[in-house]
């Protein structure tokens, strides 16, 4: 299986980390939002863009399953 992951930074390669450990054999992409971080002070609308943004390229990549790893 493919799994994408994102977040506005780093802190999501804790739940990656999990996953590895958990689930070795699945195929990961990373997605790491560092040039516009943080998440936490921008409006919602500007969010739901961004994410629909990720959304796009992580298809684009083929996962089979995306996982929102952002806790802002």
């Amino acid at each position: 299986m493919r799994v994408g992951l994102f977040d506005s930074g780093v802190g999501g390669l804790t739940v990656l980390r999990e996953l590895l450990r958990r689930a070795p054999y699945n195929c990961y992409i990373y997605l790491a939002d560092t040039n516009r971080a943080p998440y936490g002070t921008k409006p919602l609308e500007t969010l739901k863009r961004y994410t629909l943004e990720i959304i796009s390229f992580l298809l684009n990549k083929n996962v089979d399953i995306i996982v929102s790893a952002c806790n802002t």
